[in-house]
């Protein structure tokens, strides 16, 4: 049986609709990867994940399908195959995401002085970690 919330989510403006759709620990995650990698199998998304269940994983995944930020294609063969892809609306979010990551690696930390670092997919890793320790010179 899936996920169901207890409350029925009432979304008044853009912004709510964007954190409903985002919002929570593994989507935004999940696209990323998607996007950077390409398509993916479940068993893939987990190991690269790391850290999910396969519950959470199945529910993330589902959320985003029904938002129309990803497809599933399941080829019929023996044994089955299916593969996940991120799709146009999907991509249409990813310079937000690349935005706020890049943020985050140059205010973001556990003590306020320690950078976090960049998912190991980041394509834009090397350069938001450039950029976060650039000297702005003087000024």
């Amino acid at each position: 049986m899936p996920y169901q919330k207890k409350l029925e989510v009432r979304i008044r403006c853009p912004f709510e609709y964007g954190l409903e759709v985002l919002g929570g620990k593994w989507k935004a995650r999940l696209l990323c990867i998607l996007s950077n990698c390409g398509p993916m199998r479940f068993h893939e998304l987990r190991d690269e994940m790391g850290d999910i269940s396969d519950g959470v994983l199945s529910a993330a995944l589902s959320s985003l399908m029904r938002e129309g930020m990803l497809d599933r294609e399941a080829f019929n063969e023996v044994p089955p195959r299916v593969v996940y892809s991120i799709t146009e609306k999907g991509q249409s979010v990813m310079p937000l995401l690349r935005s706020i990551c890049l943020w985050s690696s140059t205010v973001g930390g556990v003590s306020g002085e320690e950078l976090l670092r960049p998912c190991r997919q980041c394509p834009h890793r090397l350069a938001g970690i450039a950029e976060a320790h650039a000297d702005p010179g003087p000024g």
